[in-house]
């Protein structure tokens, strides 16, 4: 009997493990805000996504305000604000807020307030910062005020997923709760087993296998999201970076997971064989 209780609460707890540690992973790494800028905020040194950014922040600015005669002294400095504005000092705080504001917007329910949208797809950029940082500096170069939007919004998915964020702002935190019942699980086993060693062995093993069923999952997940056009050739540009620094974050949590595994796995032989050689030592 103790042997059967010791099997069903090992299998109970690497199955709980199974479904704990992408949740886990999800509510640090997306649904949390701060966990979210982390993982995005070394998108904007890319080169090439930080000039098409620049140039659709900047395409955005609103010009009709500035006189008919004055359009051909406004147009060499948009160009000129397209280019440079991702080296301007005050980039790296913009795109951060950036990313914040679009967190925010995605999900609405782990914001402090509310989506003023509405309504918005997955992912949801909102790149106001930007556009503000570059009216600025048009507004410096020409001398001419310019009154920058609250909220410039660039969609990256498609309007479905928006459920999608709903439900992983719902369910990504119940994480926590599966993983300490994992904990308890594998407690119990040790407890209830004759052999305590084969609890570590098991747990051991089913470690190496999460480890491999997580990495297939992720890549399967992010070949899903890849091929999900978005119509929006900066919006793809966010996504694929997005998409690899996401791959390649929780890749990671999965060798961790195999490691872990394998000195389970490894204390769990060695201390079979020390089991079973201790008695001989003693006649």
């Amino acid at each position: 009997m103790r042997t059967f209780v010791s099997a069903v609460a090992t299998v109970l707890g690497v199955l709980l493990a199974a479904v704990a540690v992408p949740a886990i992973w999800l509510d640090r790494s997306i649904v949390q805000e701060d966990g979210f800028v982390g993982l995005a905020a070394p998108l904007g040194k890319n080169a090439e996504f930080q000039q098409q950014l620049a140039a659709a922040a900047v395409g955005t600015i609103d010009t009709s305000a500035v006189p008919g005669f004055l359009s051909d002294l406004v147009q060499p400095v948009l160009e000129d604000a397209a280019t440079s504005l991702s080296g301007l000092p005050g980039y790296p705080a913009a795109w951060e807020e950036t990313l914040r504001k679009s967190h925010r917007l995605s999900f609405p329910e782990a914001a402090a307030e509310p989506d003023p949208s509405g309504s918005v797809s997955s992912l949801t950029l909102d790149v106001a910062p930007l556009v503000a940082l570059g009216a600025g500096e048009i507004s410096r170069a020409t001398g001419l005020p310019l009154d920058p939007p609250g909220e410039t919004l660039i969609n990256v998915g498609q309007p479905e997923q928006r459920e999608w964020t709903e439900r992983l702002a719902t369910y990504a935190p119940m994480g926590y709760m599966l993983a300490a019942g994992s904990g308890i699980a594998f407690l119990l086993a040790l407890v209830a087993a004759r052999r305590r060693w084969t609890v570590l062995v098991g747990a051991g093993i089913g470690g190496l296998l999460l480890a491999g069923l997580w990495a297939a999952g992720a890549q399967v997940g992010a070949a899903q999201a890849l091929a999900a056009d978005t119509g929006n050739e900066v919006a793809n540009m966010f996504r694929d970076e997005f998409v690899a620094a996401a791959n390649a974050d929780f890749a990671a949590w999965t060798a961790g997971a195999a490691i872990t595994g394998g000195l389970l796995l490894l204390l769990g032989i060695v201390a079979g064989i020390s089991s079973r050689r201790r008695p001989r030592a003693t006649r």
